[in-house]
Formats: C-alpha cells, sequence, structure tokens
C-alpha cells in the first residue's frame, strides 16, 4: 500500500459542514484535508466521502452463526459473512452483539457466545476482517443465568459496552400484554396454553432477577470502565434509574417522555436506523422520526439491517427540514464513537483514524451506493 494516499474531487461531509476538495491519508491516518480543485489523487467524480460508520447496536451476526433452529454455524465463515456485510454498508466500526441469558424457551446455552468472542479474536489475529470489531454484551438481567454467562467476559477486553434488558410483558418494550403477544406469540409459535405458561414464567423470572443482575452488571462494568446502555426505557422512573448506573446511552426508549429525559441528561439516545427507513417501529412504540422532530434522536443503529445504517441519515436529511445531512452523519459516526469513548474516529479530521466512505447518491430519496471503503488508510470495500 502507498504511503499516502488522496482522494480528490469529492464533496467532504464534515461535522458541521460540507466542502469540496480533497483528503490525504498517511500511515492509517487523516494526514490533510484541502478544498478545492486538484489534479493530485483518486477521482471521486463528486461522491461525498463520509467517516466510516460506527455501529454500537446490531444483532445480525446471529443470523450467520445461527441461520436457521438448530444448526449452528462454523464461527469463523458466520463472522467473515458478517463483516462482509458489515463493510460493504459502509461501516468500519461495529460492536458485535452477543446476547446474555437463556431459558427453557429459547436463547444460546453457556459457551456458545464465547466461541463467538474467540472467533473475532482469532479472525482480528490472522487479518480476516474488514471493519474493526468489538463486543456489546446485551444483558438479559430477567434471566436467571445471565450472571453465569457474563462470567465468560468478565476479563475479555474485546468488551466495551454492555446493556441493561429486560424483555418480560408488561412493560418497557412490551408496555401492553397486546404487544408482546403479537411480537412473541407469532414468532414462537405457541399454543394459548404456552403462551400463558411463557408469559407466567417471563414475570415471575423478571421479578425474581431483573433488579440483582442489574446491580451487579453495572458494578463489574463500572470496575473495567466498560460503557454502559440502558434498553426500552419507558417511564421517568426507568430514566432515573438508568442515570444512578452512569448510563451513557439510551438504546430505543419507548416514549418521547422517556426519550427527552434522556437527551436532557446527557445519555445519547440510540434508535433503530430501519426505523427511520420504515417510518415505524416494528414493536409498535415511538417511531424515531418523532424523536428526530423533537431533537431528541442522537445515534442510530442498524440493529438488523446492516445496509440502513448508511440509508437512514440521508432519509432524515431529505424530509426532515430541521436536520442537515452533516447533522444525520454525526447520528452514525462521531456521536456514537463518542459515546463509547472512542475519540480517535468517527470524524474526518486531521489526525484521526483514516475512516472513510465513498457514497454516491442519484436523487435524494435513493438508496445511497457505497462506492468505496477505507478502514485506517487501507481499502476495505
Amino acid at each position: 500500500m502507498p504511503n499516502e494516499i488522496t482522494l480528490r474531487n469529492a464533496r467532504i461531509v464534515l461535522e458541521d459542514k460540507i466542502v469540496t476538495g480533497s483528503i490525504s491519508m498517511r500511515d492509517g491516518l487523516i494526514a490533510g484535508i484541502d478544498t478545492g480543485s486538484s489534479d493530485v489523487g483518486d477521482d471521486m467524480e463528486g461522491d461525498y466521502l463520509i467517516p466510516g460508520l460506527v455501529e454500537l447496536h446490531t444483532d445480525h451476526l446471529e443470523s450467520h452463526y445461527a441461520p436457521r433452529p438448530g444448526v449452528l454455524w462454523d464461527s469463523i465463515a458466520a463472522l467473515q459473512a458478517h463483516d462482509a456485510q458489515v463493510a460493504g454498508s459502509g461501516i468500519t466500526t461495529v460492536f458485535d452483539c452477543l446476547r446474555l441469558g437463556s431459558d427453557e424457551f429459547g436463547g444460546f446455552k453457556k459457551g456458545e457466545m464465547r466461541v463467538i468472542a474467540d472467533a473475532l479474536e482469532t479472525a482480528a489475529t490472522e487479518d480476516r476482517l474488514r471493519a474493526s470489531h468489538l463486543i456489546h454484551l446485551r444483558c438479559e438481567v430477567s434471566a436467571s443465568d445471565v450472571l453465569e454467562h457474563f462470567e465468560d467476559f468478565r476479563a475479555d477486553p474485546q468488551v466495551k459496552l454492555a446493556s441493561l434488558m429486560d424483555h418480560a410483558p408488561g412493560q418497557r418494550q412490551f408496555q401492553t400484554i397486546e404487544q408482546y403477544t403479537l411480537y412473541y406469540r407469532k414468532k414462537r409459535n405457541l399454543s394459548d396454553a404456552e403462551f400463558e405458561r411463557f408469559i407466567a414464567y417471563r414475570l415471575e423470572e423478571s421479578s425474581l432477577y431483573a433488579t440483582p443482575h442489574r446491580k451487579a452488571i453495572v458494578q463489574a462494568c463500572a470496575e473495567r470502565s466498560i460503557a454502559l446502555a440502558s434498553h426500552d426505557d419507558a417511564t421517568i422512573e426507568h430514566v432515573e434509574e438508568s442515570k444512578g448506573f452512569g448510563v451513557r446511552l439510551a438504546e430505543f426508549p419507548t416514549s418521547l417522555e422517556a426519550a427527552k429525559a434522556s437527551h436532557d441528561a446527557g445519555m445519547a439516545v440510540l434508535m433503530g436506523a430501519p426505523n427511520v427507513v420504515r417510518g415505524k417501529s416494528h414493536s409498535g412504540n415511538i417511531s424515531a422520526r418523532a424523536l428526530a422532530d423533537e431533537g431528541v434522536l442522537d445515534v442510530l443503529s442498524s440493529d438488523y439491517v446492516p445496509l440502513s445504517l448508511i440509508h437512514a441519515p440521508f432519509v432524515l436529511a431529505a424530509d426532515e427540514s430541521s436536520i442537515t445531512l452533516p447533522q444525520a452523519i454525526q447520528m452514525v459516526s462521531s456521536t456514537p464513537a463518542r459515546a463509547v469513548g472512542l475519540g480517535d474516529r468517527g470524524r474526518i479530521a486531521k489526525g484521526l483514524r483514516a475512516d472513510l466512505v465513498r457514497v454516491r447518491v442519484r436523487d435524494d430519496r435513493s438508496v445511497p451506493i457505497v462506492k468505496s471503503v477505507w478502514r485506517e488508510g487501507q481499502r476495505v470495500a
């Protein structure tokens, strides 16, 4: 790889404006940004250059590792397939969600998430990956075995984020039993009797375990400076609890009240990019665009569709008069990076990591085309 690479004739999306010019990269870092025309370097043909996207919450790896019920794919192969799709979507830093906590109705067994974490470490060592991968532990605090699962990661340096989840019915993501029934009964194909037993079981688990497990995980993360995320906060009481725990990231608040309170408390409010693209939540809660209208949407996550992370900012910038493209791009780059303490990336600025994405947009409402991706100055897609 040449020591210095220059990309010219680009629309460069900075944090506060868009400029036309060129970017030079040297030794994996951004060496310079120049405005105006130039004959030196690779011609970007007027396409956008944006920072490499920072993805904090994606369950996408699970679909490659467990593509069918009862089928577990080779962990390295699953990871490489996931990584290729992530990098091809312009994501240069990805926090892969690993689910901790299982029950008799499903979930991964102890040790299965550790297999994926070990594959991540091996793949990075063997230079198999295009994006930078870190771990986000999704901790189902109402599960009886979540702390046992957490022990597999207590000393893992790949872990940089943990979220506190409780998917019991009648609260948080599923504030009514009707919502819960619509989502889980169909998903699990349960009979009336089986579903009633499932609801009773989940409520009992939440009552017994959620509070002590939440506190134990908070303490463990504080000891290792792991960033904390709340999950599906619905009420002011939920938000106050999150504030007390030192939560930095409010994932998927389910009400405007909770989103506003989280934002006002200094937490970065995260919503799903698919929610923006579709215009609504898949579980019937508040839409991301409603939070954007109120000025309390800070971070977007691809959740279950990697390409949505680069699609959603262009949708927002086109549809929301109060949001410019630089502001929308911040939601998928600099703001998520800052929320988890990654100050070396997420912006186009001299001295930062040369994580860049060349994007072509044919019109304001078309799906953006990812033409090229660089991670630390090396082209990876």
